[in-house]
């Protein structure tokens, strides 16, 4: 356990310190919020959705939190190439320990990056239907924080150089955020993207957020956080596997 907390707080003082990356990190949601949340948002509003904003928000805080778990990956390349990770798995302590506290301080600072946004939405006229749940909306960032910081490591793990690293992140993380449902209503989509959707674990994290934080909800919040939990396992599983096979 203090292998992982040790790792944990690694990854924190570096969020914290590092405050152009919080900045950039901020820059994209924002953007989004600003150019579709008032762009589209009376479209949406002529179609008889509702609030856009509203619908978006979540959407937006699902974007910050992956984009922000995948650095994660870069950052374990970037201590390969400079010694760092070499020093740590040399150590007498377990890998798959130094791997959790490294998913777990990337899942956290990607929650407190949605949770950022989340309070910046509120600025767009954003307004959850219950402020009680957003304890359990803020689990749920935490929870798909842990995927996709899993994934990044498990990427970080396989690949030696940044390029490779962001050409495959990219062709991976960009379908699942666009085709999760995040900019638009999957119940309104075509029957073969709803299909694409059911495949995609981000669409569970957009769909639990949404139901806690508006009360609307495509499959369930119970289903929603089910299956986003065992695929997390899974994907947790795997990066253990890849990230203790790293040669230095």
């Amino acid at each position: 356990m203090t292998t992982i907390y040790i790792m944990w707080l690694r990854e924190m003082k570096k969020f914290f310190r590092n405050s152009s990356r919080i900045i950039g990190a901020l820059g994209q949601p924002i953007l989004f919020l600003l150019a579709l949340g008032y762009g589209l948002g009376s479209v949406f509003q002529a179609a008889g959705q509702g609030n856009y904003i509203e619908f978006l928000a979540p959407g937006v805080i699902g974007m910050s939190i992956i984009f922000g778990s995948v650095f994660n990956g870069m950052a374990l390349i970037w201590d390969r190439q400079f010694g760092f990770l070499k020093e740590t798995l040399v150590a007498p302590v377990s890998r798959t320990n130094i791997m959790l506290g490294r998913t777990l301080g990337g899942a956290t600072t990607a929650a407190l990056q949605g949770i950022i946004v989340l309070v910046i939405s509120l600025l767009f006229g954003f307004h959850p239907a219950s402020w009680g749940l957003v304890v359990p909306a803020v689990l749920v960032m935490l929870l798909i924080g842990l995927l996709f910081n899993a994934i990044g490591l498990t990427g970080g793990a396989l690949f030696s150089d940044f390029q490779g690293f962001q050409l495959i992140m990219n062709f991976l993380v960009m379908p699942l955020f666009f085709l999760s449902g995040s900019l638009f209503p999957l119940q309104g989509a075509p029957t073969a993207l709803q299909w694409i959707a059911r495949f995609d674990p981000l669409s569970y994290g957009i769909d639990a957020l949404r139901a806690l934080l508006i009360n609307t909800t495509v499959y369930g919040v119970w289903s929603d956080v089910g299956i986003l939990a065992l695929v997390t396992v899974f994907f947790l599983g795997l990066s253990s596997y890849f990230f203790s096979r790293i040669q230095i």
